[in-house]
């Protein structure tokens, strides 16, 4: 069979994008950073609330905060976790916990401490790096976790004494963004990197198969479970969003350094990958937005710079391009526009085109895969509506509940192969046995179509899985909350349409106790919940739409029966 009738995308790829790429030229994630390091030195690696961080800054740091981890006696495939929102010491610590040779374990810092205690107890991690905005939640679970080591971060440790401790007093006294916590024995980022630069570095060996990074997502259990990406599933998604972007991104001119914005938050997969460790190997500066919410402070930051790729979410590039500040900003160098993690939508699109020339690119891609396994030509200059072709060494095709490929145009659950799909679950070889096919396919739980042309189209979701704006949420978690109120009989959980976040949570009750209030239920949900699980709508009835053997049946609540 030929490579085209076994791939038809290919002959839809931009010009001098190849089918493949060869992720064997590095041998770990290490490596690919520290040539970014060398080859680089002098370049801006990062810029954040108006100060520029070098490569060779970058190196320095991380190597100093790799000899500071070695030094807490944590060795090779040890887990550290970083809960921090795009904060400059973020790229450290990846870095200096990837050269330590350790795993870097995501967390998102809005998370409870409820959600906080299961992801550390999961991972095994021995130590966190934490922003003291939200130390006040590690203190409340740390002790049934096993983390031994907690390293505080500020928001202006990495911003000089004067300007520093300025927006420390701000961030502290007059925003007062740091309640009050006590985290006895834990150590400043800043002190981190001082002991660090003391210490002797011994560099592991770690090769492409050594565990990277484990990323959470959830389960349709509703437990989170760990994504095992191993050094070669990152570095084979890099090198292939490099190669999908390279059509536009070659169109930087000479002497102009290739600029992202990173807005998504790097907890997130997607900033992960596509922001910080492909502008690592392209050289690039990236933009370090801390809170994308803040529409008038991006749009502040972005005035004063030029640049030319911006991955986000529908919900991002709608806000924007809706601001009244949107015309302070200089688009007119914008090559990229990549929209992911949630469906973008035509008329968001239409106006972000008609705003700044560029249209937006849709992918698709999973915390499984690294994350991007889809996406549309960055030639295109209009919005198809569909997440694109698969990316070089790719392969993705619709199944049955057999695992029997579907015709062309039919519905079937979207399975995907190549080198960023990841190793498993973490210690779940039951839940891996799940997704993974005996051919070395992912099955990813949505439903989707390819076209003739090897588009893929997501047209349904095999999981009862809610996305409000880019971000999983798994209706038997929120409900095995909520069911833990003493006045609630039962509940169901559904997601509804929402023209801000692509979907809402919405909640259905029957009470137990009469006396029961959506008040209280909401502050239950404030207090177990990070905010975007939190039930948007919460409806009341007498029973629920139920099977025969007594499942809820979430379809006809999502009908309104």
């Amino acid at each position: 069979m030929s490579d085209l009738n076994a791939r038809p995308w290919l002959a839809f790829y931009s010009p001098g994008v190849p089918a493949d790429i060869d992720p064997s030229g590095y041998g770990s994630l290490i490596q690919l950073i520290e040539e970014g390091f060398q080859k680089y030195a002098d370049r801006t690696a990062y810029s954040f609330m108006g100060k520029e961080f070098s490569y060779r800054d970058t190196d320095a740091q991380s190597a100093a905060f790799a000899a500071y981890l070695q030094g807490l006696g944590l060795a090779k495939g040890d887990r550290v976790a970083i809960m921090m929102p795009n904060v400059p010491q973020y790229p450290v610590a990846v870095a200096g916990i990837l050269r330590a040779g350790c795993v870097v374990v995501n967390v998102n810092p809005l998370y409870t401490p409820r959600e906080l205690e299961h992801q550390l107890k999961d991972s095994g991690a021995k130590a966190i790096i934490i922003i003291e905005n939200f130390a006040g939640t590690l203190e409340k679970c740390i002790a049934h976790t096993p983390v031994k080591h907690v390293v505080l971060a500020a928001m202006g440790d990495r911003l000089g004494t004067l300007k520093g401790g300025l927006v420390n007093y701000v961030v502290r006294k007059v925003k007062k963004l740091v309640p009050a916590f006590t985290l006895p024995g834990a150590v400043r980022f800043n002190d981190a990197l001082a002991q660090g630069r003391r210490a002797t570095f011994r560099k592991p060996e770690i090769n492409s198969d050594d565990v990277a990074v484990l990323q959470y997502t959830g389960g349709t259990t509703g437990v989170s479970k760990g994504a095992v990406l191993l050094h070669r599933n990152v570095i084979a998604n890099v090198l292939q969003s490099e190669a999908w972007n390279q059509p536009v991104m070659a169109k930087v001119p000479a002497g102009e350094q290739p600029t992202g914005v990173c807005a998504l938050p790097l907890y997130h997969i997607f900033a992960f990958t596509v922001g910080m460790m492909l502008s690592m190997r392209t050289g690039g500066k990236l933009i370090l937005i801390p809170n994308p919410r803040d529409l008038p402070a991006v749009l502040t930051e972005l005035s004063k710079q030029t640049f030319h790729s911006f991955p986000a979410v529908n919900t991002l590039f709608n806000g924007l391009a809706n601001h009244p500040d949107f015309s302070k900003v200089d688009w007119s160098h914008l090559k990229v526009s990549v929209g992911g993690g949630m469906a973008v939508q035509g008329a968001v699109a239409q106006r972000w085109l008609e705003k700044t020339g560029c249209p937006i690119c849709e992918g698709y891609g999973l915390s499984e895969t690294a994350p991007s396994a889809s996406c549309n030509p960055v030639t295109s200059t209009e919005f198809s509506g569909t997440v694109g072709l698969p990316l070089p060494s790719t392969w993705m095709k619709c199944i049955d509940d057999e695992g029997r490929e579907v015709p062309v145009g039919e519905r079937g659950e979207i399975a995907i192969k190549g080198p960023q799909v990841m190793a498993g679950y973490w210690q779940r070889p039951d839940e891996t046995a799940k997704v993974m096919t005996t051919d070395g396919y992912f099955k990813t739980g949505d439903i989707g179509t390819m076209n003739e042309r090897g588009y893929f189209k997501i047209v349904d979701r095999k999981k009862d899985m809610v996305v409000v704006s880019g971000f999983n949420v798994y209706p038997n978690e929120v409900e095995d909350v909520v069911a833990m109120l003493p006045g609630v009989l039962e509940c169901g959980v559904v997601g509804v349409p929402d023209e801000n976040t692509g979907e809402a949570v919405k909640l259905v009750v029957v009470k137990r106790d009469p006396q029961l209030t959506e008040e209280q239920i909401r502050e239950h949900c404030r207090a177990n919940l990070t905010a975007y699980k939190q039930p948007r709508v919460i409806e009341f009835r007498t029973e629920l739409p139920k099977t025969p053997v007594g499942k809820i049946l979430r379809r006809e609540l999502r009908n309104g029966k």
